[in-house]
Order: C-alpha cells, then structure tokens, then sequence
C-alpha cells in the first residue's frame, strides 16, 4: 500500500474549522470518513531529483524517479481537503481527469471503487481509448475544433457554453459531451507523445493562439493561477493559495504579446498552459495533475489589465477592464511576484517568461538573470533553436559558421536573441572579441537597416547592431548591398519575404538559407511553397509554423519547423536534474550543440535542418543532459553527485503516462 504525506503532498494549509464531514458533487451523500494520515518516509527516502532550493526541518525535499517504480499500484483514490483525505465515489474519481481511466478501469478496480454501473461493460486498454479518441479527432476538418476536444480531454475547457459561439466550437464541444467519460490527463498526453507531429501544431502553435484570441470567454475551469494589480502586495498569499507547494517549473504571461497576435490580456492563460502541456509531453518535467508524488508545473498570468480595446468592451472578458499599467507600478508588481516566487517554492524554481513585449522582456531577464533561474522562451529559446538549425544548415550550404553573413528581418526579442546568440558562438570559435562577430550581422527594422547614423534613436537592445554603413530604407535593397548568406525573419509581418527577394537571395548564393520564423502561418515572412519556387528548389527553407511538403519540378521538398519546443522541454529538463540556479548563455549553446547533433543523414538528404519532432523525446533527453553537463562544468548545479550517464538519467527522470493500476 502506498502512503501519503498528506501535508508535504498537498500543501495546503490547514484550516482549524476542517470538519471531518463533507458532501460529494452534491448529491447530498456524506463521504467516507477515512482519514488518511501516514506520513510517507518511503516516499522521501525513495525520491532522487531535488524539487525545491527550499529545505523542510533539514530535509531536502526530491521527487520520485519512475511512476512504475513505486507508484504503479494505488491502494485508495481520495479526495483532499487540507490536510485530511477522504475516498470518494465512484461517480466524483470519473469526472476527476487527473485520476480517470475512463473504459479502461478493470473488473476489479470497478468494485473496489464503487464504479459498477457508471460505465459500460466493456473494459478497454489505454492504446485502445487513444486509437479512438484520434479516430474520433481526425473526424474534424477544421484544426480549431481539434483543438478544442484535445483540451476538453485535458479537461482545459468547459463544455458549458457561454455568449454566442461558432458553428466549429459548438460541433467540438457536442463531440466533447460524448467523452465524459474519457477525460483523463494520462490519456491525453499519451496521444500527444505518440502523435507529437500530428497533434503539436494542434495543441500549441499556431492554433492555440488563434483559439484563445476568438474563443476565450468558453475557457472556464481554472487552471492556473492570476495575479492582478488587485493582489499588490498578496502576491505571497496568492502563491499559497494554490494548492500544490512543491512547484519546479513556472511559466509565467503578460498576456500582452501572444504569438504575434497582439494583447490579450487574461485571455493570454493558454500560452503558459500550453507550454507546460509541452515541457510534460515532450520533455518529461511532471505535469501539475499528478498528485501522487511533489509536483512541478505551474501556469501564471499577471494581469495588469490590457489595450485591447475589443476586449475591454467585451462582456464576457475575464481580466481587469483597464489600460495596462506600465512603468513603476508594472514592475513592481513582477518585483513582489519574482521575490515571492523565490520564498515560496525556492531558488531552484525555473521561471519561464512567455510572451512579453520587447521592452518588458528584456528589462525582466536582465535584471532578474542574476537573481532567480530565469529563462525568456522567445528571446533565448528561439535563439537556441535557430543556432542550432544553422549550425545544422552548414552541411548543406558549406563553409563556417564565421564565414557567414547574417541579414534579419526584424530587431525585436527574438531577432536581437538570436543574433546574439550567432555572435556569441561565433566569438567562441574564432576567440575573436564578440564586437567583431556583430559584424558580421545586419538587422533591419520597420525604419530599415539599423546603421551608426540612427543610434542616437534606437532602443537600447538594438544598439549593439548599429554598424556603419549608408541608410538603407527596404530589405530588398539590405539584400542586394549586404549580400547576406543567411536571411533570417523574425518580424511578425507576413508576406514580406518577396519574390523579388529571394530571387535577390538566390543570385547571391548557390544555396541561399532562408527562414521564415514568424507565427503563426498567416504572419510567416514567406510559405515553403514560395521559397522552394522563388529559388527554383535552390533554398535550404525552415519556418516557424509548419507547412506541408512541396513539389517543385518533380522533386518533393520537406521543410524543416523552427519550433522552440525543440529546445525549451529538454532545456528546463536539463535544470531540473541538475539543480542549477542560474541560466548562462552557455547552457544556451549547450542546448544548440545537442538539437544540431540529432539531424540524420537521412534527413540532410531531404533539405532538412531539424530531425523530425517524432524523436523529441529522445531529442530532449539529450538536450538535457547537454544543458546538465554545462551546469556542472560551470559549477552552477547543485545535484551532488553528479550522474554519470546522463543521458541515461534524463530519461529515467522523465514522466510517462501510463494508467496506474488502482486496488
């Protein structure tokens, strides 16, 4: 029988008024009154990753290695109020995705948990329930409908439907009605690890961008946690108000710049839920939902009100219905927030920034990289990814990476990180001071090409990129004067890799490296289709959404995805198991080494610069073990010993999900 430590697993504190009686889903009927008591030394001396910097009465708390070592066998399905633990019926565990195994409960877990007649006779395997459920999925032809039924089987949404809705989300949700019963987060990530390349662009971008943006008033159930201008000075209070304590990964949104699309204000929860559904699908880090062992993922909205001002006008919008603070009052409500994040759950707690606008975003990594395990997805993540596809890149097109030149599309967070990142590798390998791998790059904004003449104007993270040279007004003419190896967009703005530019690319370079890196697909600079024909099949192509294969002169070409889930999942991973407490950028290149290191000969055959994501997992314990190397190299971790396969640590430390066998 597995015990529980019922105060360190929950982490609620206590009410003194806790009664012993409760009623269950309101049907008027009282519990059982077994409480469930036992502190759980097994547990603890078992557990072998450090969750928190945080120390109980001298103990380091650590979490389990498998779920099938300990945990394969749960004696009692309870239901917790603070620190007392009832079991529960049969009807309450089916509607609870966290524990719900739907047809594949067996006869005898049937009896023993008050589920006979609940459920249909007929018991089911897991792989049978997934290859309904994406029987059931492929059925929808609109990826906005997909999207829906895959979080209503996270149970991310609800079904009750609010204010006047599309004829897609009410055929998804009356598909949603008939999966009651099959609602369980295992399941769910099982069919996202198994259908990863399917069901990604399903559940992440570009479509859950869209899906929050038009439909966020039907996103009911709470599954983060907000803190608003309204919580200044509780920001403490509120962390504790979420019932889980031991907390390793936050991902944290404004909500003001969610992929490319704009502000949505408290709408923008999706972002954070969504990457978190990624770091447990693809990198292994425990998702919130397991309440069996210390718990990691947390989703976070700061809601500091929004400029949108359809959605201030919104009846149905959930967040402040104000302009967003900025200035002294924004930051400090993110300073009470970070310093209440490092008292509550440690200093090992990795902090993910998702989704700020550039002058928030910069500022906030800046002043907290050397305080707090802080991480910027959009600045440092998509750098490292993009690194490691032109690294990849150099088998195809030749030469070395200093041998390159590099023209940007667009100065923001991402354009500005990645160029950074380029350079810093580029110092590396040629021990040359990075002011002079800058050189080497150009980035052009709404204004231009960033040259000396305009410095006195720029914002300060573009300033490094002002190189001397005359004005240049369009990226047409950046092309044809720079003559760039590489051309790079990340500006949001669609349609902006012409055909008279790549042509320009292509009569500059045999084999001219163009990635279109802006999301989602309506903002790419260019499609796949265009730069395979503009180049006539000359272009080594990636981007940042996906685009299907294209056939050009009877040859059919297969780009490659730019996608920051390569490298986020493995990365945060990596942090974990080593304990490290600061990010630096050379984890960073870690991470690029190990992604670039992954793409096949086979895959360099078909022009791809990224192996394909039906690997992540294997891709993300690699890329952890990358990052965890480097942690220890720079004596920033603090996982003592240090492994010495790690590998083979990264992947035994990685969560699977499969049922649990309940008795």
């Amino acid at each position: 029988m597995i015990s529980l430590n019922i105060a360190n697993l929950m982490g609620h504190r206590c009410s003194k008024n806790l009664g012993i009686s409760s009623w269950c889903d309101g049907d008027k009927r009282k519990i059982s009154e077994k409480v469930v008591l036992r502190v759980n030394s097994k547990v603890r001396q078992h557990n072998n990753i450090h969750n928190t910097g945080k120390e109980e009465e001298g103990e380091e708390k650590k979490v389990i290695d498998s779920d099938s070592e300990y945990l394969s066998d749960v004696n009692l399905w309870f239901l917790s109020f603070g620190a007392i633990c009832f079991t529960c019926s049969g009807w309450s565990l089916l509607r609870d995705p966290q524990y719900n195994k739907g047809l594949a409960f067996s006869e005898k877990e049937r009896d023993a948990h008050y589920l006979r007649g609940l459920l249909p006779p007929t018991v089911l395997t897991q792989l049978l329930q997934e290859k309904k459920l994406m029987h059931n999925i492929r059925q929808y032809k609109v990826p906005l409908q997909k999207y829906v039924a895959m979080m209503e089987l996270q149970a991310r949404i609800s079904t009750e439907k609010k204010g006047s809705i599309s004829s897609q989300i009410h055929d998804a949700l009356e598909f949603c009605k008939n999966i009651e019963n099959e609602r369980n987060e295992r399941l769910f990530y099982k069919l996202l690890i198994d259908n990863v390349e399917e069901l990604l662009p399903v559940v992440y971008t570009p479509i859950v961008g869209e899906a929050w943006q038009k439909y966020g008033s039907i996103f009911r159930r709470p599954q983060g946690l907000y803190i608003s201008l309204k919580e200044k000075g509780k920001v403490l209070e509120v962390l504790k108000n979420w019932p889980e304590r031991n907390i390793q990964v936050i991902v944290v949104t404004d909500g003001e710049r969610i992929l490319g699309l704009g502000d949505l204000g408290c709408q923008g929860m999706g972002i954070p839920v969504g990457k978190l559904a990624l770091y447990t699908a693809l990198g292994g880090v425990r998702p919130s939902a397991v309440k069996d062992f210390p718990l990691f993922c947390l989703p976070v909205t700061i809601d500091v009100g929004t400029n949108n001002e359809t959605l201030l006008k919104d009846e149905f919008y959930i967040g402040l219905r104000q302009k967003r603070a900025t200035g002294q009052e924004y930051y400090d409500l993110l300073d009470e927030f970070m310093t209440a994040v490092k008292k509550n759950y440690g200093e090992k707690v990795l902090v993910q920034f998702e989704d700020f606008a550039n002058h928030n975003a910069f500022e906030l990594l800046a002043k907290y990289g050397t305080t707090h395990l802080v991480f910027n997805d959009d600045i440092q993540g998509t750098a490292s990814v993009v690194l490691a596809g032109v690294v990849a890149a150099l088998k195809l097109i030749g030469g070395t990476l200093p041998e390159h030149k590099f023209l940007f599309l667009g100065a923001g967070e991402a354009g500005t990180g990645i160029a950074e990142l380029i350079a810093l590798e580029m110092s590396k390998q040629t021990k040359a001071p990075i002011e002079e791998s800058r050189k080497k790059i150009w980035l052009v904004d709404s204004k231009g090409l960033i040259v000396s003449s305009r410095k006195n104007s720029l914002q300060h993270f573009k300033k490094p990129w002002a190189h001397e040279h005359e004005p240049v007004n369009s990226l047409l003419e950046a092309v044809k004067v720079i003559k760039p190896t590489v051309l790079i967009g990340s500006s949001g703005v669609g349609k902006t890799f012409t055909k008279e530019v790549v042509e320009a690319m292509t009569s500059n370079n045999d084999k001219p490296l163009i990635l279109a890196l802006s999301n989602p697909t309506s903002q790419s600079e260019c499609t796949a289709e265009e730069a395979y024909q503009w180049s006539e099949g000359r272009a080594i192509f990636a981007s940042g959404s996906p685009f299907d294969p294209v056939e050009y002169k009877g040859k059919v070409y297969a780009s490659g995805q730019a996608n920051n889930a390569y490298i986020f999942p493995g990365f945060g991973l990596g942090l974990v198991i080593s304990g490290a407490i600061r990010v630096h950028d050379d984890m960073l290149l870690a991470a690029s080494e190990a992604l670039a290191t992954q793409v096949s000969e086979e895959n360099y055959k078909n022009g791809l610069i990224y192996p394909p994501f039906s690997n992540i997992r294997k891709i993300s314990a690699n890329i952890a073990a990358n990052v965890a190397a480097k942690a220890y190299e720079l004596g920033l971790a603090t996982r003592l010993p240090r492994p010495q396969d790690l590998v083979k640590y990264a992947e035994s430390c990685m969560y699977t999900p499969v049922y649990r066998n309940y008795r």
